[in-house]
């Protein structure tokens, strides 16, 4: 018999406005004798009260809440299903999410089920903001124009998620045009306590979602981190999160900020100290006296890069600035007043007095010392002081390629070119920035930052200076409210004046959507082999992400963007060296136009108000006229369309029975690929621009697409054969078969020809060959890309050994049916003298357990054996069953067909 609450924590909180609604109290667990839960860190009690809450003896058990209750700083960490509140999703990874739900209905058909069980079971929300591309700028009309391309290259897109928010109950879709997915669910969807009315029970808000940076909402109190795609999916059909319970580490905040320091600047800072501390798989706690000097948004930026940070979350509890901020965005004042008694009653409330909880690890960070800086020009984690920019580019170019170096020759510094453009002609060098964008949720949604840009351009414009004529300038808000107050202060007309008008409502160059540089531009920096800059205020800068063709990328300050698209290069100093020249001739010079603090909170206090945030999310799921003309059939299952080159059902279900699986030892095993440290999935997963002559390309001309409409790898995430073929198709990747070569290449071993990837894959696959690859350290950082894994997949691939992994990749391969092993420490494939050119022969069976010793033998072409010992990286019990079954998404089906 099932137990729904076996520790007798049902309790009744009294509300104002709302009446008496049910809770499950952690204060009642402890007084049972259970554990002293008051001591825990805030998001270990989340944890907790979520498997107290879905206690039932079955799925979890009286073991797990216990084992989570009595977490200690140091102590043995187990494995629990967590389940979350809901679940968020964004277009380039929700597509695919939905393609393989609606892939799944029709293989319940086929196996005999009900299709209807295939259907979200809990809240979820996407957000599409993903496929607008910055095709028009610098004019009054680029916003409407991008528009209009956007649905004209996504129709097939817009028309399948039409019909999954008809098809799936709990399906809320937020249409084109109105938001960033992580600053949509900051103002408007998380309610920081989640009220389930249909039980009449209150509990925290949490969720996973399908974009890495989902742990912004952390900011606001709410626990959410990103998941694979096909992760998020198994939540979406009410299955937990089986994950290991985390260390946490404290980051203990004293001090404020010295005027002319940005919470981007700050965020820099964390993340460099967070990758020097190594925090991957760790929930980041923050506490002390310096929160209460941080905003909401100041701490929302925080939590947005904590994928670049390493951590799972980075997370902030509920406190005062909480409240603030809902009566700030217009929460119903019912929610605030549930929020704070809930929160107080739960121990979940943060004051300045409250005892700090226990920490596995922790770090201080003075708020005081914060300089401001950039992240560049490869790596989100490698901070420079602004100061340093200039003075250390042309040495940069020099040093040897890799993390930093451009690996340029003394005679190379001096090379030009000239642009042509609006009747001007303009000289091009080394470290020119041609790609100026204020984009992101990172930035965007802090009012702080975004009114500092519009000062800096007000100024800017005030003294008469202009931006450089090859600079591409963006304004990609995160939310209309971005648009309102800008318009409403007057600097909107300040920011359009330099070039920044607004190109559209969506992560358009943080996610590689930059759209083309203007042909002169292109001409000079491809004659002249230029090494260029794009300077955004985004969350990462990866190699080739932003746009092919700027080798040195780095991250800012909407303010600092303008000033760079000002200066119009990093080469500059532009801390000691003049941005221009006024209109009376003098130089002016950086501090001439930065803004103060206090111009900043004057201009704010005036122009953002609550009223903004009510009036332009009171229609948030309507969209424009465009998105309202989108008909959908309304079936059940989907009627996929063999013509479509973005909708496609996808072959992860073929041939699948309900049969009991097993697990053999991998044999006859050739490597893919043989890489170095910290390949992301940025270079592994499909992204940005579709390379002319790719193999997408080459399949899209096939299906008669213009180059013009090939749209990008991301809208096309639903079209598994566009997908594979761009798999590691990142021209930025080093694949060390092939030394000495970038991008899309590698080795076919029987014959020793030189082809890509996709081509090689497919020879193995006729040949009936399976796959390896082999890796160094930090294999899979980056976004959390489900094709990073169905990629792989798709090309044959059946396992990967690495020194290391990051989290969500490692879930991923499982999720896929792809084995992660990781080297012992200190040993590599380098020290192993393994060329890549071997066999290998992977020693699993069927009696696996998770994280056990793997033997593996590679034998080289001249019969010589290399035998050597790993760690399965399969983790947990249940991780066991996906990998056997051939992923997450067959062990869901199968227990749903049972």
């Amino acid at each position: 018999m099932i137990n729904h609450d076996p520790f007798g924590a049902h309790q009744q909180l009294k509300t104002d406005s709302i009446g008496s609604i049910s809770y499950y109290s952690l204060s009642r667990l402890e007084s049972t004798g259970a554990a002293n839960i008051s001591r825990l860190p805030y998001t270990i009690k989340i944890l907790l009260e979520s498997l107290l809450r879905n206690c039932d003896n079955d799925v979890i058990t009286q073991d797990h809440v216990l084992s989570v209750a009595n977490w200690q700083p140091q102590g043995t960490r187990y494995e629990i299903p967590f389940k979350p509140a809901r679940v968020i999703l964004q277009d380039f990874t929700g597509v695919p999410a939905l393609v393989d739900l609606a892939a799944m209905r029709d293989a319940m058909k086929r196996l005999g089920g009900d299709p209807k069980k295939i259907n979200p079971l809990i809240p979820c929300d996407l957000v599409i903001d993903h496929s607008v591309q910055v095709d028009y700028f610098g004019k009054a009309n680029a916003l409407l124009l991008n528009e209009t391309i956007e649905f004209e290259r996504n129709a097939e897109r817009y028309e399948f998620l039409k019909w999954g928010q008809s098809a799936f109950q709990n399906l809320r879709v937020v249409p084109p045009s109105t938001g960033i997915v992580h600053q949509v669910n900051l103002e408007y969807l998380a309610p920081v306590v989640f009220h389930n009315k249909d039980k009449n029970v209150c509990y925290p808000d949490s969720c996973v979602g399908t974009d890495s940076h989902t742990p912004m909402i952390n900011g606001l109190g709410v626990l959410g981190w990103g998941v694979g795609g096909i992760e998020a999916e198994a939540v979406m059909l009410d299955q937990p999160v089986y994950m290991l319970v985390p260390d946490v580490v404290g980051i203990k905040l004293t001090g404020e900020l010295p005027p002319g320091v940005t919470a981007t600047d700050l965020v820099l800072r964390i993340t460099e100290l967070c990758r020097n501390f190594g925090v991957v798989g760790k929930f980041i706690e923050f506490y002390g006296s310096g929160l209460t000097n941080l905003s909401i948004p100041d701490r929302a930026t925080l939590s947005n890069m904590a994928p670049e940070q390493g951590s799972t979350v980075s997370f902030f509890p509920i406190d005062d600035e909480t409240l603030s901020y809902m009566r700030f965005t217009g929460r119903h004042a019912e929610l605030i007043d549930l929020t704070e008694r809930y929160a107080k009653e739960q121990g979940l409330f943060r004051t300045d007095t409250a005892p700090d909880p226990e920490f596995t690890q922790v770090m201080e960070v003075d708020l005081g010392t914060v300089e401001p800086s950039l992240a560049g020009p490869k790596r989100p984690q490698d901070r420079i002081t602004l100061s340093e920019v200039g003075p250390t580019y042309r040495q940069m170019l020099i040093e040897p390629t890799g993390i930093k170096g451009m690996g340029l020759f003394e005679q190379d510094l001096e090379r030009s070119g000239i642009v042509s453009r609006n009747n001007a002609d303009e000289k091009i060098t080394h470290g020119a920035v041609v790609i100026a964008a204020i984009t992101s949720c990172t930035n965007t949604s802090n009012p702080s930052v975004m009114l500092a840009a519009g000062l800096v351009a007000k100024k800017a414009v005030e003294r008469g200076l202009k931006v450089k004529n090859y600079v591409k300038t963006s304004l990609a808000p995160g939310s209309l409210v971005v648009t309102e107050y800008l318009k409403q202060s007057g600097l909107l007309g300040f920011l359009e004046q330099l070039g920044f008008y607004l190109v559209g409502y969506g992560c358009t160059t943080c996610i590689g959507n930059s759209g083309p540089l203007d042909e002169s531009v292109e001409k000079a920096i491809l004659e002249n082999d230029l090494v260029v800059s794009a300077v955004l205020s985004g969350n990462r800068n990866f190699e080739g992400r932003v746009h092919p063709l700027t080798k040195t990328n780095y991250l800012a300050s909407p303010p600092l963007v303008v000033a760079y698209a000002l200066a119009g290069s990093t080469a500059l100093d532009i801390t000691r060296e003049p941005l221009g020249v006024a209109k009376d001739g003098k130089p002016v010079y950086l501090k001439d136009i930065w803004p103060t603090p206090w111009e900043v909170a004057e201009v704010m206090r005036q122009f953002v108000t609550p009223e903004m945030f009510r009036e332009r999310y009171a229609d948030v799921f309507t969209g424009t006229k465009t998105w309202q003309k989108v008909e959908v059939s309304g079936t059940e299952l989907y009627e996929w369309n063999e013509n479509s080159t973005y909708i496609r059902n996808p072959p992860f279900f073929e041939g699948m029975t309900t049969d009991r699986q097993e697990i053999h030892p991998l044999t006859g095993m050739q490597v893919l690929a043989l890489f170095g440290d910290s390949v992301t999935t940025d270079h592994i997963s499909p992204a940005g621009q579709i390379a002319p002559g790719s193999p997408a390309a080459l399949y899209l001309l096939e299906k008669g697409i213009e180059q013009k409409d090939w749209n990008s790898y991301g809208s096309r995430r639903g079209n598994d054969q566009v997908m594979s073929r761009g798999t590691f198709a990142n021209i930025r990747i080093h694949n060390l078969l092939v030394p000495g070569i970038e991008g899309n290449v590698t080795r076919y071993h029987p014959t020793g020809e030189r082809m890509t990837f996709f081509d090689a894959a497919m020879k193995y696959k006729d040949a009936g060959i399976p796959l390896c690859i082999l890796a160094g350290k930090e294999y899979g950082s980056g976004s959390s890309r489900d094709w990073a894994a169905k990629g792989p997949f798709m090309q044959g691939v059946k396992a990967v050994i690495a020194e290391s992994y990051e989290r969500i990749h490692r879930s991923n391969l499982i999720g896929m049916g792809i084995l992660p092993l990781q080297f012992i420490d200190g040993e590599s494939a380098k020290n192993l003298k393994l060329t890549g050119t071997e066999t290998f022969a992977i020693d699993i069976s069927d009696a696996s357990v998770p994280q056990q010793e793997v033997k593996v033998s590679a034998t080289a072409p001249d019969g010589t054996v290399t035998a050597f010992k790993t760690v399965s990286r399969i983790d947990t019990p249940i991780e066991i069953q996906y990998y056997r079954d051939g992923g997450i998404l067959r062990t869901v089906l199968k227990k749903l067909v049972d």
